[in-house]
């Protein structure tokens, strides 16, 4: 599918579809590819739902509910970006489970600029912050968006780094920062950054997938690491303990096909231990700016494709016969337990063609059935396993 801005009567199209029982990133964007419009969409998700076993009545947001939203959010001088729109970034764009809907607080420009995130620990040494202000300092003063999550310790640290570097340069070079929430992007949180958040605001952008007014709740932030990770050609980890959220991102990252860089740190202190872990594990060792940039300088001359499609547009779901589905329906279900698999394990087991493997874990995600895991895995909820 081409980039194309949205008419205002799509995008509540688009604000329905997301808000609907069921309906998360992957499978709104399958339901785009199996229909093409989110309109179409809304119309097939009772028929969708009913088919994988769903009991009752799916839950459609309503419009009058999506007016009101978007209402808000026009009222509120916050940007809602749709996948398919230009000014949406073109990195997140490539990633499978890529926001549909994002809100944007600031410049969105600087969104597709060249960016290099950087996560690290919550309760950071003054070395490691003082360390994280200073490549986040000199990475903007090169000309890279710096990215990171306004929490506390390190990733404050990391704005307040390249918040300098723009207000103390007159080079046009100098990069900027964006702040990706758990919640949405007119909550402040921690309070404690609040100064931290007007100066994004002011000259970098936050950004979040979550509707305006939704307080950060721990299963948010998982959600908002891919986000993080998904806008940047790099992660780079600072002090980060071996159960540390920062970890999450590096995997993330890796599954995206990011770079991803470590500072190392004295074994002695726990709070390396995450970042020591992904050195030996491949990560680049990090000591200076310049590790950074030698390394990312080539990989920010490879295009992307113009396409939106996240992966998907192989499947080639809209031709598929609905009683090639109907057969294969049982087959596909009994090769799925409350262990994770990956769906192409299920393809090969099958021997079905991708894109009927593809609907009926449609199907079955919209009746609450399946769950999605990261790497392209799936499993049957608890509730559908016969013990």
């Amino acid at each position: 599918m081409k980039k194309h801005t949205l008419s205002e009567s799509e995008k509540l199209d688009w604000i329905q579809l997301i808000r609907s029982e069921n309906v998360g990133p992957i499978t709104f964007h399958r339901l785009l590819e199996r229909f093409e419009t989110a309109k179409k969409a809304l119309s097939a998700l009772p028929e969708f739902a009913s088919r994988g076993g769903k009991k009752s009545k799916i839950k459609i947001c309503s419009r009058s509910n999506a007016e009101r939203e978007l209402k808000t959010i026009n009222s509120s001088g916050i940007e809602l970006i749709a996948a398919t729109e230009p000014s949406y970034p073109d990195l997140l764009r490539a990633i499978p489970d890529a926001p549909p809907l994002i809100f944007v607080k600031g410049n969105k420009d600087i969104l597709n600029r060249k960016t290099v995130a950087i996560v690290g620990g919550r309760n950071a040494s003054i070395n490691g912050k003082n360390f994280a202000r200073k490549i986040g300092r000199e990475l903007s003063e090169a000309g890279l968006v710096v990215v990171s999550g306004m929490a506390r310790g390190i990733d404050a640290a990391v704005h307040e780094g390249a918040l300098y570097a723009g207000k103390n340069s007159s080079e046009l070079g100098t990069g900027g920062t964006v702040a990706v929430l758990a919640g949405g992007v007119d909550v402040i949180y921690p309070k404690e950054n609040s100064g931290i958040y007007d100066s994004i605001c002011e000259c970098g952008a936050v950004v979040s997938e979550m509707p305006i007014g939704t307080k950060p709740q721990a299963s948010h932030f998982p959600r908002r690491n891919r986000i993080i990770s998904g806008l940047s050609k790099g992660i780079v980890v600072i002090e980060a303990t071996a159960r540390s959220g920062s970890l999450i991102t590096a995997r993330m990252a890796g599954e995206q096909g990011r770079e991803v860089f470590a500072v190392p740190g004295s074994p002695s202190d726990g709070r390396n231990d995450g970042a020591n872990s992904l050195i030996k594990q491949g990560a680049a060792l990090v000591d200076s700016t310049d590790d950074i940039l030698n390394v990312l300088d080539s990989m920010f001359i490879q295009p992307l494709s113009e396409d939106y499609d996240n992966g998907f547009a192989h499947a080639q779901s809209k031709n598929i016969d609905e009683n090639q589905v109907d057969e294969a329906r049982e087959n596909i279900i009994n090769c799925l337990g409350a262990t994770a698999v990956q769906i192409n394990e299920i393809i090969r087991e099958c021997h079905l063609p991708a894109a009927i493997v593809s609907i009926v874990l449609l199907e079955l995600e919209l009746a609450g059935r399946l769950e999605r895991h990261a790497g392209n895995k799936v499993s049957l909820l608890l509730q559908d396993m016969d013990f």
